[in-house]
């Protein structure tokens, strides 16, 4: 930023379960600093942070939101992120672009399932971090405990750097266990003990002396954050901003600048002078200035009013003024630097993981988690199909977390998510933003049918009333083809009985009727049809005539064929903790589905199964509830099986029944 050196410049973002204090921590640094004239609150609606409608209705964290502060000579950039299991892909673009992560846990709740979540992806992306315990004040509060457990849980590089002065209603304040004499020997021999293991010199004086100076502490335990060897443990209370300035004063000192932090495999180097390059993390739709774009630049200097490459498109664009954002107000500058995270407005052809740059360069992308919801939507309305389709590409354009298709077994427009809530406010937003409404329905399944073996048929079709007459006759068997292998015509026709030109005929009449088989009209798969005799009349067979004939034939061919009900089968990966094994797999097993195997991925569990679609259509609130939101599961199309005749009869008859219902209407 304009008047900030490259190492004086901080990128972070604030992250915890939902609950925790996040958003208020945020609006408590923002009014430190002098940023807000006043300390917003997400109760009351004046939050700075959570701005949006749907956010002040819901009174959550729904979408991650840079902001941006200075502290002690420090260009400070914040990344706001949800708690919210159903907007975690936020939290993961939040987390992409950062040099730096607080992590704030609750001192009554403790560790929660977003925080362990989370906790997950900081470790992946070896991000250096300070973790604050809020919420000391409040009944119930324990530091102490809540130390212990992270420790326990994440690891002994976790390590209280501060003493609460009392507890829930007597707390006061915190003690710096390197400066005050007052802290408990325990504590400060643990935090000596840390430290001194992240360099071999200090551990060897420490291993001879017994004791370190408070200066080298300090710099150890600054090196020890930024190289991620160390995560110090603070607290205090966001309300009453007890904490805060001393939090600031760590974000400022102890996490890395974008030159100590790096760039993602060392592709440029973070240095204003350099060529620029920078990636785009996310786009959203503002209703007054239109489409924005939000990047964080890793080198070089990027101006106001300039063109930049997007190389990973092959285009260019033209950069408009430059901001920076602190909930809805924003503010133009003039240039950004390594660190920077920028919002440029109108541009044309740019989405999240672009990548601006003077030069060609690639950086690793954001990956997005896979939606575990799925609903099929309907217009509310005639005619609004159109803008329907469109708002919701639209949205599915600033969301990567949120998918829509069109799927062509059962011509449903299917929207998929992360959750219920998700799918709920982007409905909602699709209402507000585009107009229209929809109802929503637990989408169709893709049954298809086939036989299971061979059937004989032939099919004479003769028209003699009024006008030209139509004459064709059809001979034909089918027979079963393995699973999956779709569709296979043969001429098997000799001595010319039906002429080629009419053959043609045949197959096409056939391929017509695929979409619609004969036992519950879903689509008829992995069948060969054998053509292999007919008649013709001299002057009244033609081309619709065999068409026709080779439609019936075939469908009398499959009847005799035994036919039945085929289903998709998913693959399923669940992730839980060890200790929700048994009731996992047996919920598994009654949703009839397959356990393939276990895996163990780090701390967690991976159940591989298979099971039929129709089974998983609720399977997001059930694993959820199941697991109190600890489990998490992805799901990608296996093949079709045969659904068990007892299911079957009644998937046949709702079928028929929905098709008496339609043809009535």
């Amino acid at each position: 930023m304009q008047g900030f050196k490259v190492e004086d410049t901080r990128t972070l973002a604030i992250v915890a379960h939902s609950g925790a204090g996040k958003t208020s921590l945020i609006e408590a640094l923002l009014h430190k600093t002098g940023t807000t004239s006043r300390l917003g609150r997400v109760d009351d609606g004046s939050s700075v942070c959570d701005y949006n409608p749907e956010e002040k209705e819901r009174k959550v964290t729904i979408y991650a939101k840079p902001l941006y502060c200075t502290h002690n000579g420090k260009s400070i950039f914040m990344m706001d992120t949800p708690g919210y299991a159903d907007f975690f892909g936020e939290t993961l673009s939040a987390l992409h672009v950062v040099d730096g992560v607080v992590l704030v846990v609750c001192g009554a709740s403790g560790i929660e399932v977003g925080t362990q979540r989370v906790w997950k992806k900081i470790q992946e992306k070896k991000i250096p971090c300070i973790i604050f315990v809020n919420k000391l004040d409040k009944e119930n509060a324990d530091f102490y405990k809540v130390v212990n457990s992270i420790r326990n849980v994440f690891g002994k590089m976790c390590i209280p750097v501060q003493e609460p002065i009392g507890q829930a209603a007597s707390f006061k304040g915190m003690k710096d266990i390197l400066k005050d004499e007052t802290v408990a020997d325990e504590y400060k021999n643990m935090l000596i003990e840390s430290v001194s293991e992240t360099d071999d010199k200090l551990l060897e004086k420490y291993l001879e002396t017994g004791t370190l100076g408070k200066d080298e502490m300090m710099h150890a335990l600054e090196k020890g954050v930024k190289e991620d060897k160390l995560i110090p443990i603070m607290g205090g209370s966001v309300v009453s901003e007890v904490g805060v300035t001393e939090l600031l004063n760590a974000i400022a000192d102890d996490m890395p600048s974008p030159v100590e932090r790096g760039v993602p495999e060392n592709l440029v180097k973070p240095e204003a002078t350099a060529p620029y390059s920078a990636l785009v993390f996310k786009t959203v739709t503002d209703p007054f200035v239109g489409q924005l774009t939000f990047f964080r630049v890793y080198s070089g200097t990027i101006k106001a009013d300039s063109e930049v490459n997007n190389c990973t498109k092959g285009t260019k664009e033209k950069l408009s003024s430059l901001m920076l954002f602190l909930g809805k107000d924003q503010k133009s500058v003039p240039e950004a630097g390594p660190g920077d995270i920028i919002a440029v407005a109108k541009l044309k052809n740019t989405s999240v993981n672009d990548v601006f740059s003077a030069a060609p360069v690639k950086f690793p992308q954001i990956v997005f988690p896979k939606p575990s919801i799925s609903f099929a939507v309907q217009p509310q309305a005639k005619g609004d199909e159109e803008k329907i389709s469109n708002g919701l590409h639209r949205l599915a354009e600033e969301d990567h977390t949120f998918e829509v298709h069109r799927d062509k077994d059962t011509k449903e427009e299917v929207v998929s998510g992360m959750g219920d809530l998700h799918l709920e406010i982007m409905l909602d937003k699709l209402k507000k933003k585009f107009g229209v409404s929809v109802t929503k329905s637990t989408p169709k399944i893709a049954y298809k049918e086939t036989i299971t073996a061979k059937g004989d048929a032939q099919y004479r079709h003769k028209k003699q009333s009024g006008g030209a007459g139509q004459f064709a006759e059809v001979w034909l068997r089918v027979e079963p083809l393995e699973r999956g292998k779709g569709f296979e015509f043969v001429d098997d026709v000799v001595g010319g009985a039906i002429p080629q030109a009419f053959i043609v005929s045949c197959e096409k009449g056939i391929k017509s009727s695929l979409d619609a088989g004969g036992l519950a009209g879903f689509p008829v798969v992995d069948v060969r049809a054998v053509v292999y005799d007919g008649k013709t009349h001299p002057v009244d067979s033609k081309d619709i005539a065999f068409q026709v004939a080779a439609r019936n034939a075939f469908k009398e061919a499959c009847q005799k064929a035994r036919p039945v009900l085929l289903e998709p089968i998913m693959n399923v990966e669940v992730y839980i903790s060890p200790d929700l094994m048994g009731d996992v797999t047996g919920d598994l097993n009654g949703k009839r589905g397959r356990i393939l195997g276990m895996d163990q991925v780090g701390d967690m569990q991976v159940i591989k199964a298979q099971v039929p679609s129709a089974e998983l259509s609720r399977y997001s609130t059930d694993l959820r509830s199941l697991t109190g939101g600890r489990g998490s599961f992805s799901v990608e199309f296996s093949h079709y099986e045969e659904v068990p005749a007892r299911l079957a009869q009644d998937i046949v008859a709702n079928a028929k029944k929905l098709q008496k219902e339609e043809a009535e209407v």
